[in-house]
């Protein structure tokens, strides 16, 4: 497969360059969802407590998602940089613009991505 044009290239780096904001956007937006919940008693009953909690712990994981991709996209921007973007970490070869499409951080291509999902390294 031949390497990722210019054209290509400058699309997926505004593509990641996006989804940077969009995730620092999220994170800062779910900032104040994943503080320490208040138990007052006098102001809602035991269910309501327990919803909090809840909606707690589910914005902690979705913040850990959102801190998680913001890494990938960044290395992947990094990865721009420095001429290695769109190539497979495992095989080496050029992962595919429909996968890259989807998820721009991509650092496998679909059969290696598989591959390390089921075990197989």
């Amino acid at each position: 497969m031949q390497k990722l044009t210019d054209k290509q290239l400058d699309y997926f780096r505004d593509m990641l360059e996006r989804l940077r904001i969009e995730l620092r956007e999220l994170l800062d937006i779910s900032t104040d969802a994943s503080r320490t919940v208040v138990l007052d008693q006098t102001m809602v009953g035991r269910l309501s407590r327990m919803d909090a909690l809840q909606q707690q712990q589910m914005s902690q994981a979705s913040r850990a998602a959102y801190r998680k991709r913001l890494v990938a996209v960044e290395q992947a921007l990094r990865s721009l940089d420095d001429g290695g973007y769109g190539w497979c970490e495992r095989c080496g070869e050029l992962i595919d613009t429909r996968r890259l499409e989807i998820k721009p951080e991509s650092v496998r291509c679909i059969g290696c991505q598989q591959l390390s999902e089921t075990g197989g390294a």
